[in-house]
């Protein structure tokens, strides 16, 4: 059984369809990226399945975590399993950390709130342990640190040891590293795929040379549907749909595939 299986999902505000009709599966340790331009619809999608839509959207068709429905499931058991079962990195993290409470307490309160430690004082513990997890320096110091004492490289390790603290089932990242140059950028890659090698991981970016980097395969998004998906390597050398082949014509990549073979996309 996959992780992640989105079957038939449209979203809609009123009259006007932002997703339109979305099938994907996505497995236990299979990384996907989901990549398209602004609008197209990406970040709808990833709000469905984490039951996060605006109360102006309505969703239809299926979204099954682990074999649960998640469309029409009631809020409450929807916040069992969001930081538990599935979990989200988000593009800026100062606005999804609490600007108030140490950055420790905040990562502790995920496992409490959830139950997957016996009490306040362990969570703290393996807090302290998930921000070295993460490679932040002085992890007991850093513990201690309110969101605007960290750099944007560091609030968002301290975003990824949140969610990775339950060990969910399924990541999804919504464009976690944008914000970031590129040496830390290429350090929180890094550590996504450290974190996810048990976990389904769904990657959002614009970035076709992180997805060549990050994912297995690859989904496009243009106008709220997939228009074409694949292994990265065949999308990316060989792609099909028009907007594919318009995404990859101003971009160089350059990639390993599984099997240790370099493939390059060049345009001219």
């Amino acid at each position: 059984m996959s992780v992640l299986t989105v079957d038939g999902l449209s979203v809609s505000a009123g009259d006007a369809e932002l997703v339109k009709d979305v099938s994907f599966t996505i497995d236990k340790g299979e990384r996907v990226g989901l990549i398209g331009e602004s609008g197209s619809g990406k970040t709808v999608t990833a709000s469905a399945v984490m039951g996060l839509l605006s109360e102006e959207l309505t969703a239809s068709g299926s979204i099954q975590l682990d074999g649960r429905e998640i469309v029409g499931m009631p809020e409450r058991d929807l916040s069992r399993l969001r930081g538990r079962d599935m979990s989200m990195v988000f593009q800026e993290p100062m606005t999804a950390l609490n600007p108030s409470m140490q950055v420790g307490k905040q990562v502790a309160e995920v496992m409490t709130l959830h139950r997957t430690r016996p009490d306040r004082r362990s969570a703290r513990s393996a807090a302290v342990d998930l921000l070295d997890r993460v490679r932040l320096p002085d992890p007991q110091r850093a513990a201690k640190a309110y969101p605007h004492q960290l750099s944007g490289g560091q609030r968002q390790r301290v975003m990824l040891a949140m969610a990775l603290a339950n060990n969910p089932s399924l990541l999804i990242c919504d464009e976690p590293t944008t914000a970031l140059d590129v040496t830390v950028q290429a350090q929180i890659l890094e550590l996504i795929l450290a974190g996810t090698k048990e976990s389904a991981l769904l990657f959002i970016t614009h970035d076709l040379a992180v997805v060549a980097t990050v994912c297995e395969r690859v989904l496009v998004m243009y106008d709220g549907q997939i228009v074409e998906s694949g292994l990265v390597r065949d999308v990316f050398t060989a792609p099909r749909h028009r907007y594919t082949q318009q995404l990859l014509a101003c971009s160089d990549l350059e990639s390993t595939d599984q099997d240790g073979r370099l493939w390059t996309v060049t345009h001219d």
